[in-house]
């Protein structure tokens, strides 16, 4: 099992959200409000006239617990929804997963996911 972790930009989850919902039955997600930094390096407001630099910037981190063989097939689905070719686009992670447990039955590997 590995955990895919996406960091994308906020407009982007509704559309994330339906389509791995329409495309991997039974999939769970797990949704979380970041601030963060790279390349973008923030942005430039105005406020009464006063310059105001914003170095950390609001995203979404999107988490999937997936088979193996499902991972490559869920960066793309990210990849075709997320990817702008702009600065700010985020960042894909993969993780080994050692074990699932689902609490409620005790179900444990891809049965619990």
């Amino acid at each position: 099992m590995k955990k895919v972790e996406a960091i994308i930009q906020q407009e982007k989850l509704e559309e994330l959200k339906v389509k791995m919902d329409n495309s991997f039955e039974a999939m769970g997600m797990t949704v979380t409000q970041v601030l963060g930094f790279g390349n973008q390096k923030g942005l430039k407001e105005y406020v009464r006239g006063q310059e105001i630099i914003t170095t950390l910037l609001p995203k979404v981190k999107v988490s999937f617990v997936v088979l193996d063989e499902k991972v490559e097939e869920v960066i793309s689905l990210i990849m075709a929804i997320c990817q702008t070719g702009e600065v700010g686009d985020g960042k894909i992670f993969v993780y080994h997963v050692e074990e699932a447990i689902r609490i409620r039955t005790g179900e444990r590997g891809a049965k619990a996911i």
